[in-house]
């Protein structure tokens, strides 16, 4: 299990915990540190079954000055949306846990990092 976490988040924090309470083995990714490539990102969303625009931090100040509000959201615009996630890793939603078995989930909620715990 993976988990990508930035440090300064209450919610990846509680996530970490939730994790380290039941015991579950995981690695800690820093995404603000080590970004995803857009491979990886591309990935992610995949098992998510999400598009880059519903896991992107809309009210961050990058947000606002790329215009992201604006920007498209249809399959032709994919690619710009993972140019920017890649590029402006802050602007990812987090934390995002890929559990083993597939399962991955954006851990906002304890119900969320729940349903990749084992067991």
């Amino acid at each position: 299990m993976e988990i990508w976490v930035n440090p300064a988040c209450a919610k990846c924090r509680s996530a970490v915990s939730m994790l380290d309470e039941a015991g579950a083995e995981y690695t800690v990714r820093k995404y603000l540190e080590e970004p995803p490539t857009a491979k990886e990102l591309k990935a992610v969303l995949k098992r998510l079954g999400l598009e880059p625009w519903e896991i992107t931090r809309t009210a961050e100040a990058i947000a606002k000055e790329l215009g992201l509000k604006t920007w498209g959201r249809t399959p032709a615009d994919r690619d710009r949306w993972i140019e920017a996630l890649v590029t402006h890793p802050k602007l990812i939603q987090r934390p995002i846990i890929t559990a083993d078995d597939g399962t991955t989930v954006v851990g906002r909620t304890p119900e969320a990092v729940q349903s990749v715990l084992p067991g």
